[in-house]
């Protein structure tokens, strides 16, 4: 099987550039003390996550949402959920789970304790926690410091709970474009982490993990003393808006579509649109072609310009660069990995969707 016969939409994934990423990220964890924990949401897919974790310097992979774990339980025996769990069946779930993995799970609410405490409990398991500190993106996550110090000495002595240390993520800084710029956020989120973690050993509680960064972080975040590991997700496949920030990893991840239409000389339009790649981030890049430009993304077309004098034709491919991998890799049930033109495997995104959240 070779690319041209892929039905599109499709995802499609360059091995070898993949595989380049990895060894790249791993390679820079090797000899700090602060590891790598993949995050498995970015890609969704137990084969890539083998390889990172194969990789090594990993102490295990991040997921989003229990269903995540489940499905990551395959591959990683000790897991990370970097969210809220307080939904009572998601907490008995976690329970579940904890009885074959390493489980630690973010909180930020006493309701969050008492939820999990009573769900391991029930299942007789122990579930490690993380306090989730608020360091500037403003989402979940209480206040570092002293706030943070009281919601651990909340969980300490918590049945089926045991206390580990404190995350955070630093997502309204990764983004950032001007690498200094970037650098100054991201060192003022992780420095708040860092010294609450301080705080904690300061009255007694357990901090010996303090997890957060990002691909557009980890060389940064990773350097600030007392940082442990770093959940950078996007590097093994990679999408524009990371790639607009200099990293040293490749573009491995695209959606593959076949021109059906091109009513003018400037135009053409591929049978693969926002159901196929999302927009969330901006619109897609045209692969190879810097004189091409998506106009618009509607259900089941992307509508692209191109100079009149093209010689694109209905029936060729053109691949698109999304903008941000995680949602596009949620929209597909599988990826087909490439080594060169080659189909060298069909693998399934297992975690997908919602029917597994």
């Amino acid at each position: 099987m070779t690319i041209s016969d892929i039905p599109t939409p499709a995802l499609i994934a360059d091995v070898p550039t993949m595989e380049r990423n990895i060894s790249l990220m791993s390679g820079y964890f090797a000899s700090r003390s602060c590891k790598l924990r993949p995050h498995f949401k970015a890609h969704k897919t137990p084969e890539i996550a083998r390889r990172q974790l194969a990789a090594g310097s990993c102490t295990g992979l991040t997921c989003a949402t229990i269903g995540e774990a489940e499905i990551a339980a395959s591959v990683s025996k000790n897991i990370l959920i970097a969210n809220e769990i307080v939904d009572l069946d998601k907490c008995r779930r976690a329970a579940a789970l904890a009885r074959t993995v390493a489980l630690t799970v973010a909180v930020d609410s006493v309701v969050g304790l008492e939820r999990l405490s009573a769900a391991a409990m029930e299942a007789g398991v122990t579930i490690d926690v993380l306090i989730d500190l608020n360091v500037g993106q403003n989402r979940c996550g209480v206040t570092p410091g002293d706030e943070a110090v009281a919601l651990g000495r909340a969980a300490l002595g918590r049945p089926g709970l045991r206390l580990r240390g404190v995350m955070g993520y630093e997502g309204h800084a990764v983004g950032i474009h001007d690498r200094a710029e970037r650098e100054a956020a991201v060192r003022r989120s992780m420095n708040l982490m860092a010294s609450t973690a301080k705080a904690f050993a300061a009255v007694g509680l357990t901090a010996d993990v303090v997890s957060g960064g990002g691909t557009g972080s980890y060389d940064i975040s990773s350097q600030i003393e007392g940082i442990t590991e770093i959940q950078a997700g996007s590097y093994a496949l990679m999408d524009s808006d990371y790639g607009c920030l200099g990293m040293p990893f490749e573009q491995a991840l695209f959606v593959l579509g076949t021109v059906v239409s091109r009513p003018v000389p400037e135009r053409c339009v591929i049978d693969a649109g926002h159901k196929a790649c999302t927009k969330d981030h901006g619109h897609p890049s045209v692969k190879g072609m810097k004189e091409a430009t998506v106009l618009a993304l509607n259900d089941e077309h992307a509508i692209i310009a191109i100079p009149p004098t093209s010689v694109i034709k209905v029936g060729d491919r053109l691949a698109l660069v999304p903008s941000h991998i995680d949602p596009t890799m949620n929209l597909h049930d599988r990826v087909y990995a490439l080594n060169g033109h080659h189909v060298v495997g069909v693998w399934p995104i297992a975690a997908r969707g919602y029917g597994v959240a």
